[in-house]
């Protein structure tokens, strides 16, 4: 198993923490994947992941990828007619557009109209806040005429909570669209369109059961504020971007990684989304998946633009990893 994984499975990279300043030194995530006896490699392709670009509306404290209003990093029009043509060369189950806000990409219309034929299921990621005003009501339009997934997130219904990771009042903002959504039919029981939540924790720990947080967040949000969702999704902050930036600043970096490898759940490996997962960046070039992304480290041996591909990486192609990895198999993992 060990020859295995020496060439089935690429670590490349900084170290989450490599003792310096006291940081945590870390078990490379490779061979803690050796040690379970275990191997992370591609299986069959189904997902097409599309980063619009960094552009925000926010300055989200737990972001792996420092999007905010001051980033210019957008997809242009020309890429997204290259990622509408490679997602009909290929037949993906589910398209899944984010971002940033993709909602302020000017050409996201476009995209959602080209992608919404190929694929059986189209998400788009939303950060609520960025869906709000009239400018937005062509793009809800377009979402509802598609029946487009909305996966939006909403870390807290506590609104101190909340605001302290996303920025004072976001929350007054995301309660009046997801009335809004609710509106539209989103959400709401036998119409079909499919709104779902995601929280991350608002600190430095895992995320609490995602059964139990379900069910509070079902029950506070009905309560509070009379509103439906479909379901909830509890994901662990990534660190890397502001998040890693915030926790070296607050000193809880050491604990926070010494919490992520000592949660470290080998049952989570298999449902891991880079298994089947392709990630497009915002200028067309693809990735294992988002947090590579964020780091700059491509699939593959070298940088492949969406337009020069003519096959889709063989399942037990290497993914390539980093010990932020350990963010994703820690408790219930990321899937």
């Amino acid at each position: 198993m060990a020859e295995e994984v020496e060439v089935r499975i690429r670590e490349t990279g900084p170290e989450i923490g490599t003792g310096a300043g006291g940081a945590a030194r870390v078990e490379p995530f490779a061979v803690a994947l050796e040690r379970h006896g275990l191997s992370l490699v591609r299986g069959e392709i189904t997902t097409l992941q599309v980063n619009t670009g960094y552009l925000c509306n926010l300055h989200c404290r737990h972001c792996h990828l420092e999007a905010g209003p001051e980033r210019t990093e957008i997809m242009s029009r020309e890429t997204m007619e290259a990622v509408v043509s490679f997602a009909q060369r290929f037949p993906f189950r589910a398209i899944d557009i984010t971002g940033g806000a993709p909602e302020l990409v000017p050409d996201i219309p476009f995209l959602v109209e080209g992608l919404a034929p190929l694929a059986p299921r189209l998400m788009l990621r939303t950060n609520l806040s960025a869906l709000s005003g009239a400018a937005r009501e062509s793009l809800l339009a377009r979402c509802v005429a598609h029946r487009v997934v909305l996966v939006a997130s909403f870390p807290s219904t506590n609104p101190s909570q909340s605001d302290a990771q996303r920025g004072a009042g976001v929350t007054e903002t995301a309660v009046a669209v997801l009335k809004k959504l609710n509106a539209a039919g989103y959400g709401v029981e036998g119409t079909g369109l499919e709104l779902n939540l995601v929280s991350n924790p608002v600190g430095a720990f895992l995320p609490a059961s995602q059964e139990f947080a379900e069910r509070k967040f079902r029950a506070d949000l009905l309560r509070k504020w009379g509103i439906a969702f479909n379901h909830l999704y509890m994901f662990a902050n990534v660190p890397l971007g502001r998040f890693r930036t915030w926790l070296l600043r607050t000193g809880n970096y050491e604990r926070y990684v010494k919490t992520l490898t000592e949660g470290f759940n080998p049952s989570a490996v298999e449902g891991l989304m880079c298994r089947t997962l392709l990630s497009v960046s915002w200028d067309g070039f693809l990735y294992d998946c988002d947090f590579n992304l964020a780091v700059g480290r491509p699939g593959g041996d070298r940088k492949v633009h969406v337009s020069d591909i003519r096959e889709l990486p063989s399942p037990g192609a290497p993914i390539a990893v980093g010990e932020y990895c350990y963010a994703c198999t820690a408790g219930s993992g990321f899937t």
